[in-house]
């Protein structure tokens, strides 16, 4: 230390010194690293030499930027060496390779159990197709992630606005396990809702007309899935799903406790909640003349539509939206299947059997309300007959009102 303080006061140890010290006493001064210079074609760079661990690292990259000058390098230098003293210095924070968002999102997706093998492949394909192309192109570090670097990003995801939410969903999870495993102090904030663009669309749905037409279009051996479908207001990939076991006789109910999930059979339903549903009196006449089914799955295709499925084994999610496709192009009707079904079912629930909000999300076990409001938009004629219960003025009042 005598000498180091010697060699300060006489300005003998300066920012290109190529001396490696490291002094932590007294009131913690760091001497660590150094800076050094190398020529490039287009005029070179500055980067900082770094012991660490036996090894020589050389850092030449401040905030996501190539050093391109001394000052630059001097207060990357400046950061290393604070971070030393107080006791938070990681070296990944500052080593390019390292901490390269690409490679962290790869390892990260790899090693992530437990997302559903949808939830998973849209992730990889956020991944994929937006993330990885951006970050390339702007060489910013994990930790540099900040509100206005997403902002950025936002501004260049090409899909519409849910599409937007969904990879910005994904760099969230992945920013989330950075921040337990210690790569990152804290998580930054994300653009606000209002950014994305996401224009809330009215679910409209078949009248009960026109879905029963479809469903009676549909060959009679398909039917009872299709029937269970608009009267149980749930998921095509929970019928697809169901169980023998699920259908309790003597309470006269379902169990919703599994769902596929990218065409794997997942033990969980979306929401990882099982649900009760009780068995619709509509049901059960149709219940009673499905054949005796020896398998596990509840509703078992006796006439496959694609040849790699096994006749008699369950139903898929693809092979339904064939048949109720080819239905719908029989009675000149265009509505998907999740549509033509499950939204159908709801809508049909508020605009003609007069069911409210409360009644609608109870029967769907929607833990949130706003998950049932976009089935709200009650139609015109809907709107007149409520009004029309309205009890009228008083005399004094209509009086008044002429």
């Amino acid at each position: 230390w005598p000498m180091t303080k010697k060699l300060l006061q006489n300005n003998i140890l300066t920012n290109t010194a190529q001396i490696n010290i490291t002094i932590i006493a007294g009131g913690g001064l760091c001497m660590k690293g150094s800076i050094g210079f190398r020529q490039t074609g287009n005029g070179g760079y500055y980067f900082v030499r770094w012991p660490e661990g036996g090894k020589e690292y050389k850092i030449s990259r401040y905030k996501g930027f190539l050093c391109r000058s001394h000052d630059m390098a001097q207060a990357l230098l400046s950061c290393m060496r604070s971070d030393y003293e107080n006791g938070v210095f990681r070296l990944t924070k500052y080593t390019r390779n390292e901490t390269n968002v690409i490679p962290f999102l790869l390892a990260w997706i790899e090693s992530e159990m437990h997302l559903s093998p949808a939830t998973k492949k849209d992730y990889l394909n956020s991944i994929h197709n937006h993330l990885k192309p951006y970050f390339q192109t702007k060489n910013i570090m994990l930790h540099e992630i900040q509100y206005d670097v997403l902002c950025d990003l936002l501004t260049n995801i090409k899909r519409d606005g849910k599409g937007k939410r969904n990879v910005m969903y994904c760099l969230h999870a992945a920013l989330t396990s950075a921040l337990k495993a210690g790569k990152i102090e804290a998580m930054p904030v994300f653009p606000e809702k209002r950014k994305y663009g996401i224009q809330k669309k009215k679910r409209k749905g078949l009248p009960s007309g026109r879905q029963v037409s479809i469903i009676q279009a549909l060959p009679e051996e398909h039917r009872p899935i299709f029937w269970w479908l608009k009267y149980h207001y749930r998921r095509p990939s929970e019928a697809c799903a169901l169980h023998t076991i699920d259908y309790d006789p003597k309470r006269d109910c379902f169990t919703i406790r599994r769902t596929f999930s990218n065409k794997v059979l997942v033990n969980y339903t979306k929401t990882h909640h099982e649900h009760e549903i009780p068995c619709n009196p509509l049901f059960k006449p149709i219940l009673k003349t499905m054949p005796k089914n020896f398998g596990k799955f509840f509703f078992f295709n006796p006439s496959p539509w694609c040849k790699t499925q096994r006749h008699g084994s369950h139903y898929t999610v693809t092979g339904l939206e064939h048949i109720w496709n080819t239905a719908c192009k029989k009675v000149g009707e265009t509505i998907p299947l999740y549509q033509g079904t499950k939204h159908s079912a709801c809508w049909q629930y508020l605009n003609e059997q007069g069911g409210t909000l409360d009644e609608l999300q109870t029967i769907t076990d929607h833990k949130r309300r706003e998950s049932v409001s976009v089935y709200g938009e009650m139609e015109l004629e809907t709107k007149r007959k409520l009004m029309g219960k309205v009890m009228p003025l008083p005399e004094h009042l209509r009086n008044m009102a002429k």
